[in-house]
């Protein structure tokens, strides 16, 4: 089982508009409300291919009560820890043509022993059957960026491996707890680090203790850093659609190779130590794979499965480019 943590959950809407103009009222072709939040998103993908997860959710209020009643109706498994603030909306508008325009609120305030109480919910529920703590998503507003660390701190005291997938503050405290893999993008990585180059921002976060860094590069594909060298994989080609929560499920993917073991590279984290995280091209591949199928999908948290089978069968066309993974290699 994975534990997932969504510090920021959201009512996620998405609307669908012939074409985006701004300073214009245009007519919503198609609406899909769903609980929402990046490891939500993770979460909805990984039971979509029969692995299973458990959400560590703050929320608040009515939009919070609305949340947990539709993760109840999905038949995913969820703990919720009240808060006094009220759970965020996203907004995202897609059309066919213009990239999507995504509106973020900023997320209630939470209190210190608001977030206590997560932390020892999260505590609690490492120390059952957990194979990975993933943590992904935003942190709320004026959250201090340590409680994240606390949670690397916890899994690692249990022998339990950790990705977290958070920007800023939180991704530096990830990776000075000792996560096993931070999973930021590119624009991330170079804002949390100050960095003026991606192989330059990915040593700093492994200088602070990260034990790998795996870069989400959108169309152009993803990358393995580690101390010794990367590993490249460039992105299914010829795929359309809605890149929303495409990274969300690219993790789900990379998720999903390591715990079930690799063809060409080390086994799941499951059988190694929390510090060695074994992301090979095989995971590489399986994250590229399953972003390329949510692009496919009209909402984030979605893939076409039957499209993560063909990118991973299309052998030839999933290494299109890729740099060898051979660990001395290094890339400037």
């Amino acid at each position: 089982m994975i534990l997932i943590v969504t510090p920021n959950p959201a009512v996620d809407v998405t609307y669908r508009v012939a074409r985006q103009h701004v300073g214009t009222t245009q007519r919503v072709l198609d609406l899909a409300r769903r609980p929402g939040g990046k490891g939500l998103n993770v979460g909805r993908v990984l039971d979509a291919v029969g692995i299973p997860s458990r959400a560590v959710l703050p929320l608040g209020a009515a939009p919070g009560r609305w949340i947990a009643d539709g993760l109840d109706a999905l038949g995913l498994t969820h703990v919720d820890i009240a808060v006094t603030g009220e759970t965020r909306t996203t907004v995202t508008v897609v059309d066919d043509v213009e990239h999507p325009t995504m509106f973020g609120e900023p997320g209630p305030e939470v209190t210190t022993d608001e977030w206590v109480a997560v932390t020892d919910v999260i505590g609690q529920q490492l120390d059952g059957d957990v194979e990975f703590l993933v943590v992904s998503g935003s942190l709320p507003h004026r959250a201090d960026p340590g409680v994240v660390a606390d949670w690397v701190a916890a899994a690692r005291m249990r022998g339990v491996p950790s990705l977290v997938d958070c920007p800023g503050g939180a991704l530096l405290a990830a990776a000075d707890a000792g996560a096993t893999i931070c999973k930021p993008n590119r624009d991330e990585l170079l804002e949390a680090t100050g960095a003026d180059d991606e192989r330059s921002g990915a040593l700093q976060l492994l200088d602070r203790g990260a034990g790998a860094v795996v870069v989400s590069r959108g169309a152009a594909g993803l990358a393995a850093h580690t101390r010794t060298g990367v590993t490249e994989v460039r992105a299914v080609p010829g795929v359309s659609g809605n890149p929303t929560g495409a990274g969300d499920a690219a993790t789900a993917g990379l998720l999903a190779a390591l715990l079930r073991g690799s063809s060409d590279g080390p086994t799941s984290p499951t059988t190694t130590a929390p510090s060695t995280p074994g992301v090979d091209h095989a995971a590489l591949r399986s994250a590229a794979a399953f972003g390329a199928a949510a692009v496919l999908r009209p909402v984030a948290g979605e893939v076409d499965v039957d499209a993560v089978r063909r990118f991973l069968a299309d052998d030839d066309g999933a290494r299109s480019g890729t740099r060898p993974s051979d660990p001395t290699w290094s890339h400037a």
